[in-house]
């Protein structure tokens, strides 16, 4: 069985072994678990109950993981994206009006479009259409995004009614814990010790557990009768024009938000094909499961680091996601700020991108610079795609080279455009 599984996966071809690669799936579970409790708390605001939603979280994070381990043999976990549930809910239901059972419609429209595109030449021109400069700046801006969750989510910066943020307080325990936390799990990344952010992770959690004397546990649970009302509940009778653009939306969240993170993600682009194939079958499950979209996980890039290559790691990640219905009031037991340092530390693997942007012809490396400040100035992945894809024909266009532009860039700066302006009229 072990002998079948690695011919499958092709360990000796990549060059790793089974403890590397199940190190490195251990390790992406535990960045990305913090999705199991928050992901629910969100889909609340919608009106979905909050043991609904972990059920709808845990699945649709199985079901995306298994996609990709099966079907694109790539380390890269696919969970309900950060961003993209605060869209779902407070855009699509809250602002724009629909119910979350449309929201659901919504999830699976773009789902089937995400796709269409996927599987058709479309697919591979918008790939080949979107320039690489705006590609590395999706990648470092949503790099830079994870940053300043993990800040604060550290409490080591806090809001401030003058300046919007300002530094935390360090005789806090909990700021105090992740920033000891932080040192030590830097030190062990950095003298490449296996299981380095996973190790930092349980550290920080033990130290923030010792300082602050209690352990929030909450009582969410996995309740199947609650879960059966969310379902394949998707309502797709409504037709007005809030449901449309709440479609193009969120269908350019997932196609641009997925083709960055591959991008920057995979070492092996000839996965990229069917790495992307599975992102999209798996925002459609995610709809059918009952919760907003799964995205390319950001976190994966803590499991690559740990040395993961092969769909292995994915796979474990999906195997832990189904433990963790059981082991639920065990993952509650982690302080959220227990993953502020391995957010951070990710969050700076991924600016690397910046590396591949040619910042010396400002009409390349400005649009990308706007792509990468206002993901995490708005704190929306879509706003910073629109001004990077906006602003990057138009600065083509004022020196002279609009016609070195794909005609595809043009058309989806527009629809950017439009969504914008419609987005502003019904919402406002």
């Amino acid at each position: 069985m072990i002998q079948r599984f690695s011919r499958y996966f092709q360990l000796e071809a990549h060059g790793t072994t089974w403890k590397r690669e199940m190190t490195a799936g251990v390790t992406s579970f535990f960045t990305s678990a913090y999705i199991i409790l928050v992901n629910p708390l969100i889909l609340k605001d919608a009106g979905i109950s909050l043991s609904a939603g972990v059920m709808a979280t845990i699945l649709a994070s199985i079901a995306g993981c298994l996609l990709m381990a099966l079907w694109a043999n790539a380390p890269i976990i696919l969970i309900p994206g950060m961003g993209v549930n605060a869209f779902f809910s407070y855009t699509i239901v809250q602002s724009l009006g629909l119910t979350w059972q449309q929201g659901m419609a919504v999830v699976i429209a773009s789902g089937l479009l995400f796709f269409c595109a996927s599987m058709t030449p479309l697919g591979n021109r918008i790939l080949t259409s979107v320039p690489a400069s705006l590609k590395h700046g999706i990648t470092a801006g949503i790099g830079l995004f994870l940053t300043f969750i993990g800040l604060q989510k550290g409490e080591i910066i806090q809001p401030n009614e003058t300046t919007f943020v300002a530094l935390g307080d360090f005789g806090n325990p909990v700021t105090l814990s992740t920033i000891v936390g932080l040192v030590i799990t830097l030190i062990l990344f950095a003298r490449n010790v296996k299981g380095s952010l996973l190790l930092g992770l349980f550290f920080t959690s033990i130290l923030t557990l010792a300082l602050t004397g209690k352990a929030e546990i909450s009582s969410n649970s996995a309740d199947l009768h609650a879960y059966g009302k969310v379902f394949a509940s998707a309502d797709f009778s409504v037709l007005q024009i809030s449901f449309w653009i709440a479609i193009f939306s969120m269908t350019m969240i997932v196609l641009f938000e997925n083709m960055g993170l591959l991008s920057g993600l995979l070492a092996d682009p000839e996965k990229f094909p069917r790495a992307y194939k599975a992102a999209a079958v798996s925002t459609i499950t995610s709809g059918i499961f009952g919760t907003s979209p799964t995205i390319v996980a950001a976190e994966s890039a803590s499991g690559i680091s740990e040395g993961g290559k092969t769909g292995i790691p994915t796979l474990v990640t999906a195997v832990l996601f189904a433990f963790s219905a059981l082991a639920l009031p065990i993952i509650q037991l982690i302080p959220s700020n227990a993953v502020a340092p391995v957010l951070i530390i990710v969050g700076a693997l991924m600016m690397k991108s910046v590396l591949h942007i040619p910042l010396h012809d400002f009409s390349e490396g400005f649009p990308a610079f706007l792509i990468i400040v206002c993901i995490p100035l708005t704190s929306s992945i879509p706003d910073g795609l629109a001004f990077g894809f906006i602003a990057y024909p138009l600065m083509k266009a004022a020196i002279g080279q609009w016609k070195q532009v794909s005609p595809l860039v043009y058309v989806i700066a527009a629809l950017f455009l439009l969504n914008i302006i419609a987005t502003s009229v019904f919402v406002h």
